[in-house]
């Protein structure tokens, strides 16, 4: 896999096990064959993606976009999105992935698990500044450079709706298994998408992960 205009380019691949969370257990490869597996294939899978060596960065930092969507039902399906979200940052300034920097995870992973170690770390209690800011003010600083805000909205609602409906049959089996017509107590579930983080202007960072808990 090369770029078109440089044949020596060679994609950095992100490794993600299966089971995990909180960013245990990820790492960055040059080489597929670097790839560790504790076990066969068949005992401890993995999701391993090309990685995005040059995501939107704000602040000289790489961060990812975290959106609350409803599902009020599945048949019809009713979708709602929130109009603001939360955004987390990683603590060190990003360079593009090489052999000597795949294992700074302060640089590459945006988790707030891993990044909460970090001396680099800034709580704060305003939306727009620190390690964890809200999704609006995203918005607002990218607004403030000139980006078409409202194409962006479209772009993630577009992206949300295409994601659901391609899951709809999976938690269509999911919600008839675990809450059977009559049953007492709580009818819904939780579902959760794995962050995107953006390789602006289109959104093609999404990364897609699901767990459910029923309550």
């Amino acid at each position: 896999m090369v770029k078109d205009d440089d044949p020596s380019w060679k994609p950095t691949f992100i490794v993600k096990p299966d089971g995990g969370c909180q960013g245990d257990g990820i790492y960055l490869i040059k080489d597929p064959s670097d790839i560790r597996l504790a076990g066969t294939l068949q005992s401890r899978p993995a999701v391993v993606q090309e990685y995005i060596c040059k995501p939107l960065l704000i602040d000289k930092l790489k961060f990812d976009i975290r959106l609350y969507v409803l599902l009020k039902s599945l048949d019809p399906l009713e979708i709602y999105i929130a109009k603001d979200g939360l955004s987390r940052f990683c603590t060190e300034p990003y360079q593009e992935p090489t052999p000597k920097n795949l294992h700074r995870i302060f640089m590459h992973l945006t988790n707030y698990s891993l990044n909460i170690h970090s001396g680099n770390f800034i709580h704060s209690d305003s939306a727009s500044t620190g390690s964890k800011r809200t999704f609006s003010s995203i918005l607002c600083r990218l607004s403030s450079k000139g980006v078409d805000i409202k194409k962006v909205w479209s772009d993630i609602i577009s992206v949300v709706i295409k994601t659901v409906i391609a899951l709809t049959p999976e938690l269509k089996v999911f919600y008839q298994s675990d809450i059977p017509t009559g049953r007492p107590g709580p009818t819904c579930f939780q579902v959760t998408i794995a962050s995107s983080q953006p390789a602006f202007p289109a959104l093609t960072g999404l990364k897609r992960a699901l767990w459910l808990r029923v309550g």
